[in-house]
């Protein structure tokens, strides 16, 4: 009668979904799984507990039981006798990346789901992006949780976290992790992760984790070590890239679909934000992205709950949100870049690097009703002709924002448009936003106008290092730096700067600013034709040389915005608005949002015979809904 190490090894053998990392269960022993296939002797040393031998599987697997191995415990894996490193798949790296890591029960982790949520539809979602470690004054999950309540009053539903997998140090943006399972330790761990989704869902509101698939950081990466998880052959601009399509790519592929799953299924985050898929390199048969795609769909069939993937693409490739059975990826929403390029380049005047590309109302008009500017026409900045046609996909497929982490923090200061723009044009930004027919995010602090810069930041233990990403830094920004002296990246000052001050208390300029985001998000939530939709019924048109008008019609009822990005007074009679009776909802230039030019008088002047006048002040809108007849 085989022994119950050999009827476990049989188990693991037969079981196609291996997963990476250390088990715990109430049935039977901790059990260890490790993908390695450079290696002929694997060894668990646990602090304390002594040491396991690992018993090699099929396909550069390999298994151990640990007895009396127990969650806290830290451990090192050992290679052919000689050199120890961290688990390529631990879930927590307490002392740094180069230190034991810890064990983790991802069945206490699971203990922590709220019972009976379901998740938000996508095209309900108002999305805001922060950073764990500048967010709250803690920076720590926990920090997070304790400003939950005051983004459920600012009427968000959803959060977007910057990546938390474990990086150098204690300080980054979280694009230099190494550890794609482990949870930063200095943000709180894997189970302050878990309590702060639970938070998020008590309050109502959906989890998005930003995930980096298509590079690991330089500093503390020991994958290498153990297999060939990177391919030789590709290179990413931010070092080698992961092998998804080179010898041994399945189980490298696998790795990182369990990671993603992971989130998903142990931690019940609701979708994930994956980093530049443009950068993820893969001539397989089948493309990286579908398979992932096809594996959270299963997921979601099991569990009969809604996750969801939005991509960071640069192609303007619509391939990325086509349904599988169309060839597509079937990624459910991606960033939409050109949307931000063309409000950015109207509002700030910036020509510089892409924005040449941009800067007249033709393109904001455009991106409102096809989302992508450069949907295969010719692009001055690539010099080629570039992008898809979006024709068909709804509102809900694209992401769009004002600002987020890589267009404010990639700027040589870090500047913020508070910093840039006239308080009158910040509430243009706002209300092109959130009355968009896409899905809006916000970044962090962006809702009262904050003022702290978002700088890049790291902590890298490596002097070498340290000195690379420096030049690297002004290389990248040579052609914009002129007199300006680039923020030292590795400078703990870089990060405090970035901190949000949450300073709007008794400030009437940004209390007013919050209070108008507060007004346009409630109208977004209230008004159920500003949901994404088909974006049949949704229409964008210049009717002045600056001045836009956005209309959204209903069975009942139709939605106006009339925007005017000039400098000077705006008037026009609308047609439009003589069909039926228009409310004014909304209007920028009233007193009661800070105005200081315009008395709050409804803009639109009734007319004997003739179609309403319309009378803009310089840099506002005002937003109607007509009643059909």
């Amino acid at each position: 009668m085989p022994k119950q190490a050999d009827k476990n090894k049989m188990q693991l053998q037969a079981n196609q979904q291996l997963r990476p990392g250390i088990h715990f269960s109430e049935n039977r022993l901790p059990v260890a799984i490790c993908w390695a296939p450079f290696v002929s002797r694997l060894e668990l040393e646990a602090e304390g507990r002594g040491c396991f031998a690992f018993s090699k599987l099929k396909d550069g697997y390999w298994s151990c039981e640990c007895p009396g191995l127990k969650p806290g415990d830290r451990y090192f894996l050992k290679i052919n006798g000689k050199k120890v490193f961290p688990d390529p798949a631990s879930l927590s790296q307490p002392d740094g990346v180069h230190q034991a890591s810890q064990c983790v029960d991802l069945e206490a982790i699971k203990k922590q789901r709220l019972a009976g949520w379901k998740g938000i539809p996508l095209k309900d979602m108002v999305i805001y992006e922060l950073h764990v470690g500048t967010f709250s004054p803690a920076g720590t999950f926990i920090g997070v949780a304790e400003k939950l309540p005051y983004l459920k009053s600012l009427g968000v539903n959803a959060i977007e976290i910057m990546p938390v997998a474990s990086f150098p140090g204690s300080r980054n943006w979280g694009y230099d992790g190494v550890f794609p399972y482990s949870v930063q330790y200095s943000y709180g761990g894997a189970l302050c992760l878990a309590q702060l989704v639970r938070a998020c869902h008590e309050q109502g509101m959906a989890v998005i984790l930003d995930v980096v698939f298509n590079h690991l950081g330089p500093e503390g990466n020991y994958l290498g070590h153990f297999g060939p998880y990177f391919n030789k052959r590709h290179k990413t601009p931010w070092g080698p890239a992961i092998n998804f399509d080179g010898e041994d790519c399945e189980a490298v592929r696998h790795y990182f679909i369990e990671n993603a799953l992971m989130w998903l299924r142990d931690f019940d985050i609701d979708g994930l934000r994956l980093d530049a898929i443009h950068a993820i390199i893969d001539k397989s048969r089948k493309h990286f992205l579908k398979e992932l795609s096809e594996k959270v769909e299963k997921l979601n069939s099991v569990k009969g709950r809604r996750h969801f993937l939005i991509a960071e693409s640069d192609l303007n490739d619509v391939r990325v949100i086509d349904k599988i059975d169309n060839e597509g990826f079937g990624i459910d929403s991606q960033w939409c870049d050109d949307w931000h390029h063309s409000l950015h380049a109207l509002l700030t005047r910036e020509r510089m690097g892409y924005y040449a590309d941009f800067g007249n109302l033709d393109h904001l008009v455009k991106t409102f009703n096809h989302a992508f500017v450069y949907d295969g026409i010719f692009s001055g900045y690539r010099n080629k002709v570039f992008g898809t046609s979006t024709k068909g996909r709804p509102g809900h497929h694209f992401v769009v924002y004002a600002q987020n982490h890589d267009q404010v923090g990639n700027r040589i200061k870090g500047d913020r448009l508070s910093t840039i723009l006239s308080f009158e044009s910040l509430k243009l930004a706002a209300a092109a936003l959130l009355f968009s027919p896409f899905v809006p995010m916000l970044f962090m602090g962006e809702e009262y106008g904050e003022e702290s810069p978002f700088l890049f930041f790291t902590s890298h233990g490596d002097k070498q290092l340290v000195g690379k990403v420096r030049r690297g830094r002004k290389r990248e920004y040579r052609a914009f730096m002129k007199d300006a002296e680039l923020p030292d990246p590795q400078a703990e000052e870089s990060f405090m700067l970035s901190k949000l001050k949450w300073d709007f208390p008794g400030n009437p300029q940004k209390e007013s600013l919050l209070a108008f985001y507060k007004k346009c998000i409630g109208l977004r939530k209230s008004l159920r034709i500003l949901r994404p939709g088909t974006r049949e019924n949704i229409l964008a048109r210049k009717i002045g040389k600056e001045a836009m008008l956005l209309s959204v019609k209903g069975e009942m009822e139709s939605f106006l915005a009339v925007f005017n990005f000039s400098a000077e007074t705006f008037s026009a009679n609308l047609e439009v608005m003589s069909v039926g009776k228009a409310v004014l909802l909304l209007y920028s230039a009233h007193k009661q949002w800070g105005s200081r030019v315009a008395n709050g008088h409804n803009p639109a002047k009734t007319q004997d015979g003739k179609a309403p006048e319309v009378i803009l002040e310089p840099r506002s809108v005002a937003v109607y809904l007509v009643k059909n007849i």
